[in-house]
């Protein structure tokens, strides 16, 4: 009834009286003049009579300038009233005004439907005191009318428009912003979260919507918003007062079981504070060898092997920078500083499109941003290692700078030695790391890292060992609406060693390597609706790498003859999309494609060697020589990447994935482990790419509302053109390295286990691995061949591994931790006789990694301690007091063999034989 009776009175009203009278011209001249007086002048020269409400021209603060001749009134009142919040409805000579909103003299066509929650206006329940502040924008007001807040006004025509709304979330009480808070449209399906500086953008539909603000921490609030135009809302939450016996905030929670990608790892790089590790240090890639799938050859081993991997087949990524070489002090220490690292997730399985380059694995770390509100840092002394990190802001609540530094002071502990040989070496290093953050706009925020780090050791008097990594970052971001945001990245990175040998003789020399890389990267990201979400690029690097060379220095009375290998030179690019579709709310789907593209380059003069025989200096037929820039060989293919997750119960999945990669650079060691005078080789004329392909499948399930996690994943992997080297290969300085390579095929799998405890008195995780990796070198020709063309296992295979990672925690300030290791010894190739030939006796060795060296185990315990937790303090500390290798087991790290008056001695080494206690202390102000 109250309807009929309404559109009665609209029509009569309509008939009656309703009237724009846009015929009726006149002349009028504004000089500066406000919203009141440009009213009081319109009412003389037209005649017309203004009704409104005088506190609505008090916010507005616009001049009013123009010469109007002839012109209609509703011409005039458009240009009046264009940059203010007020909008006009013109009937029998009576003008009147409106804020913000619009007289319609018709019904919308939905009039007569049913009302819905999104046209209703919610009551606020808690009227004693308003949920957050609203703070004006400076370029465009909003008002408050009736609890609801008007942004823009309402223009005809655009009923149908959606507009962005963006601003700041902070603390009420603290003004810092608040990150990953949740901000949705209620009954839109339309939601996006803060970031770390408390920004948001979000596209909401023109005309009343009500936005859900929500914060763990922090009280939810709904407020109804009527947008007609693009506008900022900066909000301030209430904390939550209510108390709770403990919170635990677990920001990964159940991304173990929903995501589709398999095999993904991520690294509480806070939490690594408890581990105890070898001389106390914390060390992001020790803690990833405990995990499920990761390996090293042996302790204090560069490098490290992911499910049946080559050292070189895993890609490291410091703020998408590749770090080529990731230890120090000959792999007893981590490259990464653990203080200023944001974050790690490591790719073992399902390997997003948008890396490539590397066949086993992706380790993608992030830096810390600096803080942009105030000083702060974070510090550390051990018993041979000590950092520093400190951040500042530059401009405040806009641009940071961190900048961390961390060295040894190792040396004093050589000199105190009894073996005179160790107490003249030297062993140091030194690593830094700059980041700079810069916020220009909402939109738009760049960053810049550089990294340096240096290792110098002597063993000896004559020779001192030197290499080091020097990186550079810089990234754009931008945002171009609530679905579309893309980066802009270009890197370089630069690795190279040396080896100053100096005896004082004719025969000193200096010897050194170095690589360099270029690159840079367009990565976008598009949200098109809640089924698909889309990631896709491009990306091209440069190679340009000295294989080496050797300077004698004593040119003049030197035996030895200078050496210079030619350089190389290679492009690598590629182009990749991928698609993460949610087909329903239990089936998702990862579809990625990526193509990648080689070329090794010129100026060079390849060998040609001929067909059907093998490769050795005796083949070769002739050369050819290629210009600067030529392509000399170029590779390529596709490389499709799908994972798929299939959630059968909100805590329980099952996930199978099909990985295809290419790897187009190799590094060349003929030892057990990667030292840090191996040499990278560039793919050529005469040496292919790695190609692999892996299948996996896992059931993920989580317990006790996600503080426990337990996975199961299975593994294939089948590879092609791995390298493996000739009995007797010589690398060092090799002109010609292909002479002394074989490339041949690989196979792994295995089974991995982990349970997890995130939270209460007893956390961390037990870890069980079973894999096998092999290698086949077969050909016609004899000298290509090993082990009769068989597959035989690879250096690194060691079928059983055990790991757990256990803390304790008395109370919130005292904690003991516990890591213990148990893996099956890798394989080895055993003396098994002699025989003569021609009169001398030679040894006889048996298959290829044949046997294998004692079984590896080691337990490390550590005891905590925190400082007190009150807010109110200058810095708060950290003790670890930790016993490296406390059962004392003298764990073999390799067996080598000596020849004595005839008989053959096997001898083994270790590392640490012996209990290695450290203290720790850390402090963060």
């Amino acid at each position: 009834m109250r309807k009929i009776i309404l559109v009665l009175f609209l029509l009569a009203f309509h008939t009656l009286s309703f009237s724009q009278e846009k015929k009726n011209n006149i002349s009028i001249e504004f000089k500066n003049a406000d919203l009141k007086t440009a009213i009081e002048s319109l009412e003389k020269a037209a005649g017309y009579k203004f009704y409104f409400d005088e506190n609505w021209l008090k916010s507005e603060t616009v001049l009013i300038n123009g010469i109007y001749t002839d012109t209609s009134l509703d011409e005039i009142l458009s240009a009046v009233f264009e940059k203010t919040n007020l909008n006009y409805f013109i009937t029998n000579k009576k003008i009147i005004l409106t804020k913000n909103t619009i007289i319609h003299s018709s019904l919308p066509d939905n009039y007569f439907e049913p009302a819905t929650a999104s046209q209703t206006i919610a009551e606020n329940k808690d009227k004693t005191k308003p949920l957050f502040h609203q703070q004006l924008d400076t370029k465009k007001q909003n008002t408050t009318t009736n609890g609801i807040t008007y942004i823009g006004k309402e223009k005809k025509g655009e009923e149908l428009k959606s507009y962005t709304l963006s601003g700041t979330i902070k603390n009420e009480k603290t003004k810092k912003p608040l990150s990953n808070v949740t901000i949705k449209v209620r009954d839109k399906n339309i939601s996006t979260t803060t970031d770390e500086q408390g920004n948001y953008k979000i596209d909401v539909p023109s005309g009343l919507n009500y936005i859900e603000i929500e914060s763990i921490n922090h009280r939810k609030d709904t407020q109804p918003i009527m947008v007609y135009d693009n506008g900022k809302l900066d909000v301030t939450l209430y904390e939550s007062i209510n108390e709770l016996d403990e919170v635990v905030i677990n920001k990964n929670a159940n991304r173990n079981v929903k995501t589709a990608v398999a095999g993904v790892s991520s690294i509480d790089v806070e939490g690594i504070k408890n581990i105890p590790l070898v001389l106390g240090e914390r060390d992001i890639f020790r803690v990833a060898t405990t995990l499920p799938g990761i390996k090293t050859t042996g302790e204090g081993s560069a490098g490290f092997n992911v499910r049946g991997g080559k050292d070189d087949q895993n890609l490291i990524l410091l703020d998408n920078a590749v770090l080529y070489n990731t230890s120090h002090f000959l792999g007893f220490f981590s490259a990464v500083n653990p203080y200023t690292t944001s974050k790690v997730d490591i790719y073992k399985g399902s390997i997003p499109a948008r890396f490539g380059g590397r066949l086993s694995s992706v380790f993608d770390i992030t830096t810390k941003n600096g803080n942009p509100e105030k000083f702060s840092g974070e510090g550390g002394i051990g018993s041979v290692t000590s950092n520093l990190s400190i951040s500042t802001p530059i401009i405040k609540n806009k641009s940071s700078l961190l900048v961390g530094i961390r060295g040894t002071y190792s040396e004093w502990i050589l000199k105190r030695l009894k073996d005179e040989s160790l107490k003249n070496s030297e062993a140091s290093f030194f690593d830094g790391i700059l980041k700079y953050n810069h916020k220009i706009s909402t939109n738009n925020n760049i960053e810049t890292t550089l990294y340096y780090s240096k290792d110098r050791f002597s063993i000896s008097s004559d020779s001192v060992y030197k290499y080091s990594n020097a990186l550079v970052s810089l990234k754009w971001n931008h945002s171009f609406n609530a679905k579309s945001k893309a980066d802009l990245i270009f890197t370089n990175s630069e690795y190279k060693f040396n080896i100053d040998y100096d005896n004082g003789g004719i025969n000193s020399f200096d010897y050194g390597y170095k690589l360099n890389e270029t690159q840079g990267i367009l990565n976008g990201n598009y949200t098109l609706n809640k089924k698909h979400a889309f990631n896709y690029g491009v990306s091209s690097k440069l190679y340009n790498v000295d294989p080496g060379y050797l300077h004698p220095k004593k040119p003049e009375d030197a035996t030895l003859i200078p050496v210079n290998i030619d350089g190389e030179k290679a492009l690598e690019s590629a182009v990749y999309f991928s698609d993460n579709y949610n087909i329903t709310e239990k089936l998702l789907i990862t579809l990625g494609l990526r193509y990648s593209s080689y070329s090794a380059l010129g100026e060079a003069t390849e060998r040609i060697y001929q067909s059907n025989a093998p490769i050795n200096d005796d083949t070769v037929i002739g050369s050819q020589y290629y210009k600067k820039n030529e392509a000399i060989k170029t590779y390529g293919g596709f490389e499709p990447r799908i994972a798929a997750r299939y959630l059968f119960t909100d805590d329980f999945s099952v996930k199978a994935s099909y990985d295809k990669t290419y790897q187009y650079i190799h590094l060349l060691t003929s030892n057990t482990t990667q030292s840090p005078t191996d040499a990278w080789k560039l793919s050529d004329l005469n040496i292919a790419p790695q190609k692999a392909q892996q299948f996996s499948l896992g059931l993920y399930k989580n317990l006790d509302d996600d503080n426990l996690e337990l996975s199961l994943e299975g593994y294939y992997k089948k590879s092609d053109n791995l390298l493996d080297y000739k009995v007797g290969a010589e690398l060092l300085l090799n002109k010609n390295p292909e002479t002394q390579l074989l490339q041949g095929e690989g196979k792994a799998y295995g089974i991995e286990f982990l349970i997890k405890k995130n939270t209460g008195k007893l956390n961390g995780w037990l870890g069980y691995t079973y894999a096998r990796t092999f290698i086949k070198s077969d050909s016609q020709f004899l000298e290509e061949k090993v082990n009769n063309g068989h597959y035989f296992p690879t250096n690194f295979d060691k079928p059983h591994e055990v790991s757990a990672v256990l803390n304790y925690k008395f109370t919130k300030r005292y904690s003991l931790s516990s890591n213990f290791v148990y893996q099956s010894g890798r394989p080895i190739t055993y003396p098994i006789g002699s025989y003569v030939y021609n009169g001398l006796e030679y040894t006889l060795y048996s298959d290829r990694n044949k046997f294998r060296i004692p079984d590896y185990y080691r337990l490390d315990v550590g005891f905590n301690i925190e400082g007190n937790h009150k807010i109110k303090k200058l810095s708060h500390s950290f003790w670890n007091i930790s016993i490296y290798n406390v059962l004392g087991r003298n764990n073999p790290y390799s067996i080598f063999f000596v020849t004595t008056n005839g008989e053959i001695k096997a001898y083994k080494t270790s590392i640490f034989s012996v209990p290695i206690p450290t203290i720790t202390y850390n402090v963060k102000f």
